[in-house]
């Protein structure tokens, strides 16, 4: 669930004017989720919150820079940062623990 996907925030309402939006940063280049990001608050959103763990932090940390300085710039402010970790199951059975971020961004 984590690689590459845009997810509905399930405390939103399923209109299209929901107030959060949730953007799961994976594989995928950086561009493509600063557009999700431009394009969620374009609609309306309010808060956009980038999720990321392992590898893929530094790409989501980027995106929201990008967005926040270049592509609406302005107008989104970076109001929260939360690192976490997560255990997931390994190659072979064991157990990892692996870094993970939440990035929120909100209109200002």
């Amino acid at each position: 669930m984590w690689r590459g996907e845009i997810v509905k925030n399930p405390n939103c309402s399923a209109s299209p004017m929901a107030t959060e939006q949730t953007i799961l940063v994976g594989k995928k280049p950086a561009t493509n989720y600063v557009i999700a990001t431009v394009m969620a608050f374009n609609a309306g959103v309010k808060k956009v919150v980038l999720k990321a763990r392992g590898a893929a932090i530094s790409k989501a940390v980027s995106t929201a820079v990008m967005v926040r300085d270049r592509f609406l710039p302005g107008k989104v402010q970076i109001k929260d940062v939360k690192l976490l970790s997560d255990k997931v199951q390994g190659q072979g059975g064991r157990e990892r623990t692996v870094a993970a971020v939440e990035i929120v961004l909100e209109m200002a």
